[in-house]
This record gives structure tokens, C-alpha cells and sequence, in this order.
């Protein structure tokens, strides 16, 4: 099966229990921070030209929103979880890292940087220095050539938001795009490009449940470009297998194939 159809297909996952319990969340996001996301990617899409479909995937209906045959649909997942990191099962999260390996784009958010799904593709803790005291937050563009970096000013101010700081225990990203201060003088790798296999992951900081980042057009202007920039390849998705190589395979033409 070949994937990168012209419609870009996203499924944005929430885990939307904040949105259940606390009146805070309730008051910034009503409609749930998934729909906020998912809202904001349609039209920034839309405005940007690009042929989308955009679904919502939550916790409660993940056997069927997640299944293979959903992520078979799927060219990027975007993925916010807190509180229930726990409550994903793990067959899903393995099945959702393979398909991240063979092909799909995967843009965790904010407290995604624990969610099971994430620490398997880096194979690291992904612990970091946290406070949610209200800092404001600077997202700084450090590499400005950069496809997710489009139309996005430097830097972006968040006025209110949970302060990350280093050390974050990750890998050495494939490619540093932002970095963030805080009012507190600590900093955060923010903006984070890795590749896994033959997909794409951004892993992007800001968006706590306590404030109305995703509200912000400068977030959605990231999040729009991180979407469209880890889109899958128009190329074969198959994962790659082991094989017995008799001597001079490569010169049959009917067993040799595309990567």
C-alpha cells in the first residue's frame, strides 16, 4: 500500500478528561481542547490551500478511533494526553509507534512527552523540569529555515503558561526548531523534529490545559505546519523486513523492489 494522497488525512487525539473535572479547562475549552485543535488545523489548512480531512480520536472511543484500520487512513496523528497516560493500552500504543515507523506522521503535544507512545519512539524516561506558576513563555525560532517555522513570528509570546526546562530526557533531536524562555529563567528544547523509521515526529511544548494557548493564531500556525510537514512520503509504506540474500539477488528484477 502506497500512502500521500493528495487529501491530507489528521486524526487529532484528545484525551479529554481535564475537560470532564475541571471548571478551568471546562471555561477555556467547552467544546474540549480536541475540538479546538482540531477546529483550528481545518481552517488554517483550508486557508493555506491544502485538501484536509480532520477527525477527532479520544480516549474513549480508542479501540475504534485507533484501531489498525483507523491508522491505516491516517497521515498524521496529533496526540495531547496528561492525566491518563496510564489508561492507554499498550497494545496501542506499540501499534500506533509501528505505524509512526512505517510511515505516519505523529505530533505529540505538551504533556504528550510522557504519554507511552512517545517515550517508545524515543527510548528514553522524556523526564523534564516542570512549574506551573503562570510563567510567560518566548518560543524562539532557532532554525528559520525550516518548513514548520513558516509565517510564525520570533518570537512567539505566550503570556501565561506551565514553565518545562531542561534537562529534558530525550535524544539529540534530528533538527532543533524552537527553543522556549520562561519568566522563571529556565529554557526547554520546545520545538523538536525526530525521525523514527520511514515517519516524522514533532514534538512541540506549549499547550497546557490551564491556559488558552491553543487559542493563540501563532500556535495554530505551528501546529498547521507541523502537520504538513510530517505527512508521509508518496512512497511505500511496508515495513522493512529481514531476509535470506542469495548471491546476486539484485540483478533478478522481479525480487527486487522500492524502498
Amino acid at each position: 500500500m502506497t500512502q500521500g494522497s493528495t487529501t491530507l488525512r489528521v486524526a487529532v487525539f484528545g484525551e479529554n478528561r481535564h475537560e470532564k473535572v475541571d471548571p478551568r479547562v471546562q471555561e477555556l475549552y467547552p467544546d474540549g481542547m480536541h475540538t479546538t485543535i482540531a477546529e483550528a488545523l481545518r481552517s488554517t489548512l483550508a486557508a493555506d490551500g491544502v485538501d484536509a480531512e480532520v477527525r477527532v480520536a479520544l480516549l474513549d472511543d480508542i479501540e475504534e478511533s485507533l484501531s489498525e484500520e483507523a491508522l491505516a487512513r491516517t497521515d498524521v496523528l496529533t496526540w495531547w494526553g496528561h492525566m491518563a497516560h496510564d489508561d492507554v493500552p499498550d497494545e496501542i500504543a506499540e501499534r500506533v509507534a509501528r505505524r509512526v515507523r512505517e510511515g505516519m506522521g505523529l505530533v505529540p503535544l505538551h504533556s504528550a512527552h510522557y504519554s507511552k507512545v512517545f517515550r517508545l519512539l524515543m527510548g528514553t524516561s522524556c523526564n523534564l523540569l516542570w512549574r506551573n506558576d503562570g510563567d510567560e513563555e518566548r518560543v524562539w525560532t532557532v532554525n528559520g529555515s525550516h518548513p514548520i517555522t513558516r509565517g510564525v513570528p520570533h518570537p512567539i509570546v505566550i503570556p501565561e503558561q506551565e514553565m518545562y526546562g531542561e534537562m529534558f530526557d530525550i535524544p539529540a533531536p534530528d533538527e532543533l526548531v524552537f527553543v522556549s524562555s520562561f519568566s522563571g529563567g529556565e529554557v526547554f528544547r520546545s520545538g523538536c523534529c525526530f525521525r523514527r523509521g520511514k515517519g516524522k515526529v514533532f514534538y512541540f511544548s506549549p499547550g497546557d490545559q490551564e491556559y488558552p494557548v491553543y487559542h493563540q493564531a501563532e500556535i495554530q500556525r505551528v501546529l498547521a505546519n507541523a502537520v504538513q510537514w510530517a505527512r508521509p512520503e508518496p512512497r511505500e509504506i511496508a515495513p522493512v523486513k529481514i531476509a535470506n540474500a542469495p548471491r546476486d539477488w539484485y540483478r533478478d528484477e522481479e525480487t527486487t523492489r522500492v524502498i
